[in-house]
């Protein structure tokens, strides 16, 4: 693979940009090398600047569900983009997609549509704080919610030990108020209620992480996490930016059969777009400005552009029955040939799969948490990385990031795919 044009365009993007990147993992930090600068995409591939093709795998971090540059979520943004960009007023369209949304996910009455993943998670909190009178929140080790002050917390020393800021400009005064349990261990989520039992506003988590690879949640876990909010009178959130409309079209309360009480939304809802949204019953969202206390607000919220994409996509989503059995059909597909091919050169590790969120953890044992994520093998990671990326296989640049399946993958694509990874595991 030639890169040359990617390099050039990455140190002039340092001169005039933090680093040369908008979001830190593009940087290629975790891998070592130099970002590649994509030039478009369409179905399962992306083209960069160097004329070089890959199949796709992190697919915008989730959104494209349907493949790149689907062309209903095209035309439908070119034909809304004819009638204006933004108005900063009611438009029809907000309410078709909210009555869409709420039609499609189980356990919502209203929806909130705000412009990013972070903004309806942060937003999320407010309200649980706000409906429930408390102030503590109760997050997961290796659950990313954000970049929102109360998400960037690290580990205390104990199970009721106060968290601490892991960014400079967080304060300590922020970091109190969020406590962090270790995912998959119902007995820590317990003792940290017990002991801060009238505190605790909420428990927010992603109901199958896919910030430390994917990690599904243990059978009876979120079953339990469910009956122990409503024994303290503590609102569980579930934070569906990756999973909802991605698992199924109710998402992972579908899933699970798991009725949250707050649910965050982001990527497949905007179609590409920047967008996120949080819904909830009544009772909850009928706290929200302008009916409640509960102040959220947005200049670009329920942009006409974004509206019209995510609108689009869920009607795809909604209208095609079998899509949803396609994607776990080809996800296990890639897995099942993933793991013929580490194994037949006796690579060590572990693939984690559900639904089309899969990954490979370059460890034998277990992945079930964000400390035995972290175990995996990081340089035999780099090595895979870059090897999967020379094969024409672009995969996220870190160890500790799910892939996303896309129903625009032919089995061809995939069996490709397990030919590149063969060939890698071959050189590790």
């Amino acid at each position: 693979m030639n890169y040359t044009r990617s390099s050039t365009l990455f140190k002039a993007a340092e001169q005039v940009i933090p680093g040369g990147v908008n979001s830190p993992v593009r940087a290629f930090k975790a891998v070592g090398g130099t970002p590649i600068f994509i030039k478009k995409a369409a179905g399962p591939y992306l083209y960069d600047e160097d004329n070089n093709k890959y199949i796709d795998y992190i697919n915008s971090w989730g959104p494209m569900i349907l493949g790149h540059a689907h062309a209903p979520v095209v035309n439908a943004v070119i034909e809304a983009t004819k009638k204006g960009t933004s108005f900063g007023t009611p438009t029809e369209i907000e309410t078709q997609i909210a009555e869409l949304a709420v039609n499609m996910v189980p356990n919502i009455d209203k929806i909130r549509f705000v412009n990013s993943g972070t903004e309806a998670c942060m937003s999320a909190v407010r309200l649980a704080r706000g409906f429930t009178g408390k102030d503590k929140i109760i997050k997961f080790e290796g659950c990313y919610h954000g970049h929102s002050d109360a998400f960037l917390i690290q580990a205390g020393s104990g199970a009721v030990t106060f968290g601490s800021p892991n960014s400079p400009g967080v304060t300590a005064g922020t970091a109190k108020d969020t406590l962090l349990a270790r995912f998959n261990d119902i007995e820590h989520v317990k003792h940290i209620l017990e002991t801060n039992k009238h505190d605790i506003a909420c428990i927010i988590l992603e109901p199958v992480p896919g910030n430390m690879g994917c990690i599904p949640p243990k059978e009876g876990f979120l079953q339990a996490l469910r009956e122990l909010c409503t024994a303290y009178g503590v609102l569980l959130v579930f934070d569906e930016v990756m999973t909802g409309f991605r698992l199924a079209k109710g998402g992972a309360q579908q899933v699970f059969d798991i009725q949250a009480d707050i649910v965050c939304f982001g990527k497949v809802i905007g179609g590409g777009l920047p967008v996120g949204a949080f819904a909830a019953r009544n009772e909850i969202m009928n706290y929200l400005a302008p009916v409640g206390p509960v102040y959220q607000a947005g200049t670009l919220s329920g942009n006409p552009l974004a509206m019209a994409a995510g609108l689009a996509m869920l009607t795809d989503l909604n209208n095609d029955a079998a899509v949803y059995s396609r994607l776990e059909e080809k996800t296990a597909y890639l897995h099942e040939g993933c793991a013929k091919a580490l194994n037949k050169h006796n690579i060590p590790h572990t693939i984690n799969r559900l639904g089309s969120m899969m990954s490979i953890h370059f460890d034998p044992a277990e992945v079930t948490d964000f400390q035995s994520a972290a175990n995996g093998n990081n340089d035999r990671f780099k090595q895979f990385f870059h090897g999967m990326l020379k094969q024409g296989v672009y995969i996220a640049p870190s160890a500790f990031e799910t892939w996303f399946i896309t129903d625009a993958l032919s089995y061809d694509d995939l069996d490709a795919t397990i030919a590149a990874c063969e060939k890698v595991a071959s050189e590790l």
